[in-house]
């Protein structure tokens, strides 16, 4: 993966605000009209729409209108891009902090003797 994907920056960017992570909880659920998203958050409805654009934007929702009621729903292979840079760091460190305990091992291994 590139060192600067900009579709992970809009996913990290979209995820790093508390109401957008409670309203895909939410949306966990299953889809839910904007009005019940909104209700929870005591923010006025273009504030709500706002945050919702900005998951729409990173691929974390889709939206859809039917008359007057705007349904969210949750897209969740979106997360997938995440999930595997959260793995490669997990590996990364993982090693990284072997190849600590394996030289610090060896080092009081030898301030024994």
């Amino acid at each position: 993966m590139a060192k600067h994907d900009p579709t992970l920056s809009l996913l990290f960017h979209a995820l790093a605000d508390p109401t957008r992570r409670s309203m895909l909880t939410k949306l966990a659920e299953g889809p839910v009209s904007v009005t019940d998203l909104a209700e929870p958050t005591r923010l006025q409805l273009p504030t709500v729409m706002r945050h919702l654009s900005v998951l729409e934007e990173a691929g974390l929702i889709t939206t859809a209108k039917d008359g007057r009621v705007r349904t969210c729903a949750i897209v969740p292979e979106a997360f997938d891009p995440t999930r595997t840079w959260l793995k490669q760091q997990e590996a990364l460190w993982d090693a990284r902090l072997e190849g600590l305990d394996s030289f610090l091992m060896k080092t009081m291994k030898g301030c024994e003797k």
